[in-house]
């Protein structure tokens, strides 16, 4: 595999990156600069931090760093999503749906975590 773009974790997280895109423009425009501007960037965070691990692939320590940053942004976007329903911008359905996606993405960054040899690539 040498191509990031074709994992699979990849691919769910640009997912959940641009469906957070298109429901948080209608966000109030008083969240712009706040809730908006931050549940964007880490959801976008997940996925630039997995192109970065790729290439990081051969240094274990390096590429589980990088995939843990992963899996910090992939936690802060969660938490960006419980204040979105606490603040009543999305209902219980929408939560729900995203929280899946992001749990599912997160048992996989874990997988690569556990498991950096099986990305190394050949040498």
């Amino acid at each position: 595999m040498n191509n990031f773009k074709k994992l699979t974790v990849y691919q769910k997280s640009f997912d959940l990156a641009m469906e957070i895109f298109e429901i948080t423009k209608k966000f109030p425009k008083e969240e712009t600069y706040a809730l908006t501007s931050q549940i964007r960037r880490s959801s976008r965070a997940i996925c630039s931090n997995l192109g970065e691990a790729y290439r990081k692939r051969q240094y274990p320590a390096h590429f589980i760093s990088k995939v843990s940053d992963s899996d910090m942004e992939n936690s802060e976007t969660q938490i960006w999503i419980d204040f979105a329903f606490a603040c009543n911008y999305i209902n219980e359905g929408v939560k729900n749906k995203l929280e899946l996606k992001s749990d599912e993405i997160g048992r996989l960054l874990f997988h690569m975590i556990k498991n950096p040899d099986k990305y190394k690539g050949k040498s």
